[in-house]
């Protein structure tokens, strides 16, 4: 008898929990956070800033200058987890000789922000659902583009970022030979280190096993820690 009530009692604590957000799914939080790394190292969320030299930061999120045009982070930080660091790395290494190099606008996305967005602009051909959560949410997705090193100017891309036009889909023909070379450049370097672009966002790229890491609701605050 004791056995069972403990175990409804657990389950209730759960089902608590999943009610307190109204999607119902379950975001994890700091405290699980730091026991999930100290079992799997591999998740733990690194500062793409510290961690890529010359890493450009634009973390758009961080200003009003954004879809949303309030200001959703109250930092401007930009982590992902360590394999995902690691391949971005890479990605930098080999833009290098080139004169070229990443500019971030974001990557790990507290899954508040998700809701944010959502109940903002609820097309989730643009945004992602809040019920099932975003790559970004798990650390798992960057969205950047790429510079001439020499002018810190960005490559000519379809359309601008966060943009919600047509163009921006890494499928629609670009006309302009230069804009098609420069989107197929980052679609190319980006796969060869196993990232994936989005389908309607020409900036966007999940990594590749993004489904083996959870869903967070931590905030760039607590990483700071």
């Amino acid at each position: 008898m004791t056995r069972l009530l403990l175990i409804i009692f657990l389950l209730a604590i759960e089902v608590s929990a999943v009610a307190q957000n109204k999607y119902g799914l379950k975001a994890m939080a700091y405290p699980e956070y730091k026991e999930s790394i100290k079992a799997d190292p591999q998740k733990e969320l690194i500062d793409l800033e510290k961690f890529v030299p010359g890493l450009v930061m634009d973390i758009r999120y961080a200003t009003t200058n954004n879809f949303t045009h309030e200001k959703i982070y109250n930092m401007a930080k930009a982590y992902a987890r360590r394999p995902v660091a690691e391949a971005l790395k890479k990605v930098q290494e080999e833009l290098k000789p080139q004169g070229l190099g990443i500019k971030m606008f974001d990557a790990y996305r507290p899954y508040k922000a998700t809701i944010k967005f959502y109940e903002v602009y609820r097309d989730t051909t643009y945004v992602a659902s809040p019920y099932r959560g975003s790559r970004h949410n798990r650390g798992c997705a960057l969205d950047l583009t790429v510079i001439d090193l020499k002018t810190g100017e960005e490559l000519k891309m379809p359309t601008e970022y966060d943009s919600f036009k047509k163009e921006a889909w890494p499928s629609t023909p670009v006309s302009d030979p230069l804009i098609r070379r420069n989107r197929q450049l980052l679609i190319d370097i980006m796969q060869k280190y196993g990232f994936r672009v989005n389908g309607s966002e020409w900036w966007h790229y999940d990594f590749k096993g993004w489904k083996n890491f959870e869903v967070m609701d931590i905030d760039f605050e607590e990483l700071q820690k």
